[in-house]
């Protein structure tokens, strides 16, 4: 079994996670863009039951971000947690640069590149989708 874990920025809060990554995605929605003032931001997706906070689990606030989506953060340092997708119940989407080490991932794919940010080039040849593939 993989296990994985990571922390936020002033490490107040920590987590692993215990399963092997099936789901990697670059995220280019205007919201990810914003939430981590970059180009996109880089998602894996963990089961809800293999998911567990080891430390600053009361260090978490959260905001509703759209209808469906929750947004997890760290009260301390700002750092972005996770997302919570509304339509996917059994689901998080944890903030792949909050992991520590060099995990095995799936080959990723980028999502919502139909609101990328226009100063930005997509370089590789990862699958590209303008929304949402699922």
């Amino acid at each position: 079994m993989t296990r994985l874990e990571g922390h936020c920025e002033c490490k107040k809060v920590s987590f692993e996670i215990q399963q092997e990554i099936k789901y990697f995605s670059h995220c280019h929605c205007s919201q990810c863009r914003r939430s981590h003032g970059a180009a996109f931001a880089s998602y894996i997706r963990a089961e809800r039951s293999c998911f567990k906070y080891k430390s600053g689990e009361d260090s978490i606030k959260s905001y509703a971000s759209s209808k469906n989506n929750k947004r997890i953060f760290c009260e301390n340092c700002g750092s972005n947690v996770m997302f919570i997708d509304g339509r996917d119940p059994d689901g998080f989407y944890i903030a792949m640069g909050l992991i520590n080490g060099e995990p095995d991932l799936p080959l990723a794919h980028h999502i919502f590149v139909g609101s990328k940010a226009p100063w930005h080039e997509i370089n590789d040849d990862l699958r590209q989708h303008d929304g949402d593939p699922y």
